[in-house]
Parts: structure tokens; C-alpha cells; sequence
């Protein structure tokens, strides 16, 4: 092949008419030996395979060729919509992934873990169920009352269980910035559940004051995490339980209802007081007005009978005989108004004969 190449011009294709080179000149450059090069190439191949021969290098070839498409093809995976995509890069957090297809680097270069952030985990506090304890016979709960025993802030004990609700808000963080996750939570959510009994009284703790207590232990155990960036989200903490102690729980009860039947009693003397008072108050007020019209009445009665006397007096000045006769019929009319009487003339002479009803007066007094 060379030597028909070189009579041809070193050209597979031969000198074309007008010159060696093609141009017309004679002197134009030679094109590259392709030949030469592929050989220059399975020479080179030749020292990296086994034998050193290259009889058998397109398969091996082929196979390193398919193993790296494997390798790469490895990088892929998948984040679930529950799940938050974690990479790692010999061993140390680079970045976080979101839900759905994405690509890292192939192993041993980079690695990837899909933690579970949605799922809603629960820690019980103060107590323990079978379902953690181990046991098979349902139903049972288990008291711990180095976890549940608190001091409330007005130097009483209560007997608290309650359980804490979270979930992973920060996969990176959650993974490598606290060693115990589960720990953690517990040891933030007992701490803050002493620190918020310790502020309070004992009555409302046991009775309407728990919903307060939920949410102040929520906000404390929340910044407790977010200063230890442990990439936890709390959801819920909520009261299962809160009595006095065992030990004391029948004479606390016993004061209990003693306080009941006091604010019993408290409410009906209110209500008494509330019904009798106003009613009081009303005859009170009742009796200064009927006082008061009295006192009126009097006062312009007497003002009446003394501006009577003084017309009497004046009219009595100017005709004293005739005011003294006036005066005298009219007192005798108001009092034989009522009497029964008769009438006899004294200058009438003896022909009149005197006569006194008796049986008359008699049916009268009987009546």
C-alpha cells in the first residue's frame, strides 16, 4: 500500500492533471499518513493491555466502556415526597436535595442519604407505654417519676406525663449537627416542662391552666433546638396527665372538694346576697319616699291650718259675734254629723210631749 501511495503522490486519490500538489505549483504540503497514526495508537494501546497484544482489545475496551457508563449511570437517584436528599462528599455534608429525580457524583466520590421529614415522630415523657416497653399484653402504661415529679412555684408537687410531636425540618443539620436526635428532644422537652411548672401554681396545672403550659413548653423546647441547629421542627406537645402524687392524691382530692363545696357555698351566699340586698335597698328606698311624702304633707297641712287660723283671725277681728257663731255651728256640725239627734224647739210649751225611740236605738246597736 505504501509504495503505490508514494508513486501516486503520497495521495490515495493520485496527482491530479497540472502539478503534484494539486495547486499547480508542485510544492504543496503532503496530507497526514493515516495509516501511521492508527498504528502509532494500537502501539500505545498495546502497552496497557495484558500480553501486550491487541488481539483481544476491543472487547476489553468495550467492557471498561460499559462499566463506566454504569459508574456514572450510578449517580442517579431518587427523592420520594416524604424524603429530603442528603449528599455527602467523602464523608462530609455538601448540600441538600429536594423531592424528585437528581444526580450526585457516583460512589465512592459522593454518597447520598433520603432521610424521612414528614414523618411525625413521638416521645412520651414521664411515662412509658408496652408498645416501648417491650411488653406483648396490651393496654398498659408505665409511670417514671424521675421524669414525671416536678415542683410547681408555689412549693407543691405534681405528677405530670405528657409526649412530644416532631418532625425533620433540616435533614443536614438533623444528621450531623447532634449525635442523639431522640435524646436531645427529651432532654429539651423535660427541661422545659420543669422550667415552665416551676412558674406556675399547682390549681391551674391541674385544671384549666394546661392548654398555657403546652404552648409556653412548645416555644422553650423550639429555641432550645434552634440554638443547637439540630434541623427539628416541634409540632405538638401535649399534656396526657397531671395529678398530684400517688402518695398523696386521696388527701389532695379530699381538699379539692373541700374547696368545691367552699366556692359551692361562696356562690350561694352571693347569689343570696345579690337577691336580698336589691330588695332591701327598694323597701329602703321605699320607706324614705313614703317619709318623705309624709313629712311633705304634714308640713302643708299645718301650713294650711295656720293660714286658716290667720284668715280666722283676721275676719274674727273685724266681727267677732258674728265669726263666734260661725265658728260654733260649724264645730257642731262635725261633731253631730254622725249622732243621731232631735230636735226640740225650748220655746215650744208644754204641749209637746217628749219621745225617745228605744226600740229604734235598740235595732241600731244591733245592726
Amino acid at each position: 500500500m505504501s509504495d503505490d501511495f508514494q508513486q501516486r503522490g503520497g495521495s490515495p486519490w493520485g496527482t491530479p492533471p497540472g502539478g503534484n500538489g494539486g495547486n499547480g505549483s508542485g510544492r504543496g504540503p503532503n496530507p497526514p499518513d493515516i495509516d501511521k497514526i492508527i498504528r502509532e495508537i494500537q502501539e500505545k494501546i498495546k502497552k496497557f493491555l495484558p500480553g501486550g497484544s491487541t488481539s483481544g482489545g476491543k472487547p476489553v475496551i468495550l467492557a471498561i466502556l460499559i462499566l463506566g457508563f454504569i459508574w456514572l449511570a450510578s449517580g442517579l437517584y431518587r427523592v420520594l415526597p416524604d424524603e429530603q436528599g442528603v449528599v455527602l462528599r467523602f464523608g462530609k455534608f455538601v448540600k441538600t436535595t429536594q423531592p424528585g429525580l437528581n444526580y450526585h457524583i457516583p460512589f465512592p466520590v459522593e454518597t447520598v442519604q433520603t432521610p424521612k421529614v414528614t414523618k411525625v415522630n413521638r416521645i412520651d415523657i414521664g411515662f412509658r407505654s408496652e408498645r416501648d416497653s417491650g411488653f406483648s399484653s396490651g393496654g398498659g402504661v408505665a409511670d417514671v417519676p424521675q421524669e414525671s415529679l416536678m415542683l410547681t412555684g408555689d412549693e407543691n408537687i405534681v405528677n405530670i406525663d405528657f409526649s412530644v410531636f416532631w418532625v425533620i425540618k433540616d435533614a443536614g443539620n438533623f444528621l450531623f449537627k447532634i449525635q442523639d436526635p431522640e435524646g436531645t428532644v427529651k432532654a429539651a422537652a423535660e427541661t422545659a416542662m420543669r422550667e415552665v411548672i416551676a412558674k406556675s401554681e399547682i390549681q391551674p396545672i391541674l385544671t384549666e391552666g394546661r392548654s398555657k403550659i403546652e404552648v409556653e413548653t412548645q416555644d422553650i423546647i423550639q429555641n432550645i433546638l434552634d440554638d443547637y441547629e439540630s434541623g427539628i421542627q416541634i409540632t405538638q406537645v401535649q399534656t396526657q396527665k397531671a395529678d398530684p402524687p400517688d402518695q398523696v392524691i386521696d388527701a389532695f382530692r379530699d381538699v379539692q372538694a373541700a374547696r368545691a363545696d367552699m366556692e359551692r357555698s361562696k356562690n350561694e351566699a352571693e347569689a343570696y346576697a345579690n337577691d336580698v340586698i336589691p330588695r332591701a335597698r327598694g323597701e329602703a328606698a321605699k320607706i324614705l319616699q313614703a317619709a318623705e311624702a309624709y313629712k311633705k304633707e304634714v308640713v302643708a297641712k299645718a301650713e294650711g291650718e295656720a293660714s286658716r287660723f290667720v284668715s280666722i283671725y283676721d275676719e274674727y277681728k273685724n266681727a267677732k259675734a258674728v265669726t263666734q257663731e260661725r265658728m260654733y255651728l260649724e264645730t257642731m256640725e262635725k261633731v253631730l254629723a254622725d249622732i243621731e239627734k232631735v230636735i226640740i224647739e225650748k220655746n215650744a210649751g208644754s204641749g209637746v210631749v217628749p219621745y225617745l225611740p228605744l226600740p229604734e236605738l235598740k235595732k241600731k246597736v244591733t245592726n
